[in-house]
Formats: structure tokens, C-alpha cells, sequence
């Protein structure tokens, strides 16, 4: 039986079997009265409705719950390879719990990020999750979403003081981190690219770097500190890398590392560090943030500060639900905050530093003195 438009309803498969609506729609929705049903008719009505290809709709039962079952997602900007696994992991954590991720990309626009959220409200989302960036500022429609008890997690930023919960990772922690490998390498001598100035995670990153740095009795040339103009797009960061490596080579002034605010700045840095002749590591180390895909498959691989981006998003996932489950039972909504703890990932892109003058002839840095 073919069908000329429409999804297939619980009215085609009655005509097609010869029963009423409502013992199609006792059969197949299998509440308790099915059982009062014959077997051979629940076989037949089944065996129909998987020939004719039907689904049950999902929105007309929505409606009648008034539960839409569905989590709104909210990127900055789904190009970046940084919100990819927060994706992956939000998605393993809410398809258990039979709850559809409405996923939608802000392409780091703050009107259409707004904009996004009032269509969400509309929509009847039981819940948002923001996976946040410089673009996700203080809000009225923070208050809005309050006001309609809607549950939101925000993934990247803190924003636990407006009672929102929050994960991101420990950057301070992490920008210590990464300076640290290299100063244990030998390095003293390191360029540092900073963040956008309106990025969150500009400042901690940086705060941990002058920390470890002062507590290791290392210098930082503020000639050799960079820093990243607001983010237009996901390859912004990759040609500010690529620019500042040419700055830092025309500057003249001696460096044998790069510390780079993320895994695209540190690309764009070793990809200007190799036109110019470079070889990394063996003349300049870099280390990265964050341990995103390209970081690992570079040649070569970026040694970078590994954020756990799918972890949180299962974690982001399993909170929406909580705070669904607590506002059903009319419990106080929870608010968390939780900071991973980075992890040092080494790969090919840092070595120990060997001073020029150890070196043979040809193998001397063009970076040192």
C-alpha cells in the first residue's frame, strides 16, 4: 500500500487492518487494555504498522505531556574543533534518557546567539545547555530562562554567581602547566600567545603562566607577549599564530619556545615557524590548549594541555536531567560547578632545549644566540 503524502498515521493502519483507531492506538502505544485485545489482532495491527513504516508522533504525544523531551544545544561556533566533543559527549548522555538534542550554532554572532535562545524559549526546551565563549556575555534572557524554570548548564564559563551551573576546566592550572613542561625542558627563553582579551579563559591561562614562571625564577620578555584579537571565526586563532611566529622571528629577539593559547594558535605558529626554514622542535618547541583533533594529527604532533571536552559534555548532559528530574519533583534546583583538572599531553612538538653553543655547525639555532 502505497501512500501519497504524510507520515503514516494510526488512522492508515486502522483502514489498512480493518480495525477501529483506538485499538490501534491501545495496541500499539501497549498500554494495560491491550491485553484485552486478541493476540492474532496485536499481531496483525503490529505486523501492519512495520510494513506501512510507521513511527508514533513524538510531537502529538509531547503536547499532550507537555513535555517536549527535547535539550537545546547552544554553540558559539560548531566550526571550532573545541565544541565538537562537547557535542559527542552531551549526545551519549542524554540518548539513554530518550531526551533529543536540538542542536544550533551561534557561528559567533551575539544577534543570533540571543536570538537563538528566544527560539529556543518558544520551543518549549526542557532544558539549555550553552557551550560558552567570549560571545556569551551577561544576558537578560539569563533571567528569562530563570523565570520559565528552564534548566541551563553552561560549559566553558563560570557563571555559578548568576546561579547557573557550570564546567570548565582548570585554567589556571592549566597555563602553569604548560609552562612548566617547557621550563623542565630547559627552556627559558619562551614566547607566549595570549587569548582574545574578551575570551574567559584569557586571564586564569595567563595568571597560571606568570605564577609558574615567577615561582621557577623565570623572566618573561614582554616583547615576546602576544596577544590574539576577539575571535571573528574558528580560524582566527590559526592566523594569529601564523602571524605572531613571523612577528617573533622579525623581532630579533632570542627564543626556543612558543606557548600558544590553543591548539590552532600553536598550528598557525608551527606552520610560520616552518615556512621561515624552522624545524620544530628541534629549533623552537610549542606547546598548545585544549587537545583538539588537529593537535593530535599535525605533523608534527602538537604537545598540548588536554581539556577532558567530552567528559564535560556527558557531565553537562547528566546535570540538565538532574535539574529536570528536581524542578518535576519541585525540588530546589541544584546549581554546580565543576573545574576539570587539565592533563599534559606530550607529543612531538617539544623537546629539551640544547644551547647553541653544544650544537654542531649546521645544527645551530637560528633562534638563540
Amino acid at each position: 500500500m502505497q501512500r501519497k503524502s504524510g507520515h503514516v498515521t494510526l488512522l492508515d493502519i486502522a483502514k489498512a487492518c480493518g480495525y477501529s483507531v483506538s485499538t490501534v492506538s491501545i495496541v500499539l502505544s501497549e498500554a494495560p487494555l491491550s491485553q484485552n485485545v486478541a493476540a492474532s489482532t496485536r499481531d496483525r495491527i503490529r505486523k501492519m504498522a512495520q510494513q506501512l513504516g510507521y513511527h508514533p508522533d513524538a510531537y502529538a504525544r509531547s503536547l499532550r505531556r507537555r513535555r517536549s523531551q527535547t535539550i537545546a544545544v547552544l554553540a558559539y561556533d560548531l566550526s571550532d574543533p573545541f565544541c565538537i566533543p562537547i557535542v559527542h559527549g552531551i549526545q551519549e548522555g542524554l540518548h539513554p534518557a530518550d531526551y533529543l538534542p536540538l542542536l544550533v550554532d551561534a557561528q559567533t554572532q551575539r544577534k543570533l546567539f540571543d536570538s537563538y535562545l528566544k527560539m529556543i524559549l518558544e520551543r518549549r526546551a526542557e532544558g539549555v545547555i550553552v557551550i560558552a565563549s567570549w560571545i556569551f556575555q551577561e544576558t537578560n534572557l539569563l533571567e528569562d530562562i530563570e523565570k520559565n524554570r528552564v534548566p541551563i548548564v553552561i560549559v566553558g564559563r563560570d557563571l555559578t554567581n548568576r546561579k547557573v551551573s557550570s564546567l570548565l576546566v582548570d585554567n589556571e592550572a592549566g597555563g602553569a602547566l604548560a609552562l612548566c613542561h617547557l621550563i623542565e625542558l630547559g627552556h627559558r627563553r619562551i614566547a607566549i600567545v595570549r587569548g582574545p582579551e574578551e575570551l574567559f579563559d584569557t586571564e586564569p591561562r595567563w595568571a597560571g603562566v606568570r605564577r609558574a614562571a615567577a615561582e621557577s625564577g623565570i623572566q618573561i620578555d614582554r616583547k615576546l607577549v602576544f596577544q590574539l584579537p576577539n575571535l571573528m571565526d574558528s580560524t582566527s586563532g590559526f592566523e594569529g599564530g601564523l602571524r605572531f611566529s613571523k612577528e617573533m622571528l622579525a623581532s630579533g629577539r632570542p627564543f626556543t619556545a612558543v606557548l600558544a593559547f590553543d591548539d590552532l594558535t600553536a598550528l598557525g605558529v608551527l606552520r610560520g615557524l616552518t615556512e621561515a626554514g624552522l624545524k620544530v622542535p628541534d629549533d623552537c618547541s610549542v606547546v598548545g590548549f585544549d587537545d583538539v583533533l588537529p593537535a593530535a594529527v599535525s605533523t608534527p604532533g602538537i604537545t598540548t594541555i588536554r581539556q577532558p571536552l567530552k567528559e564535560m559534555g556527558l557531565l553537562a548532559a547528566e546535570w540538565t536531567l538532574r535539574a529536570i528530574n528536581s524542578r518535576d519533583q519541585n525540588a530546589d534546583k541544584p546549581v554546580n560547578l565543576y573545574k576539570a583538572p587539565p592533563e599534559l599531553v606530550v607529543r612531538m612538538s617539544t623537546s629539551r632545549h640544547v644551547p647553541a653553543m653544544r650544537r654542531a655547525g649546521p645544527a645551530k639555532s637560528r633562534l638563540t644566540t
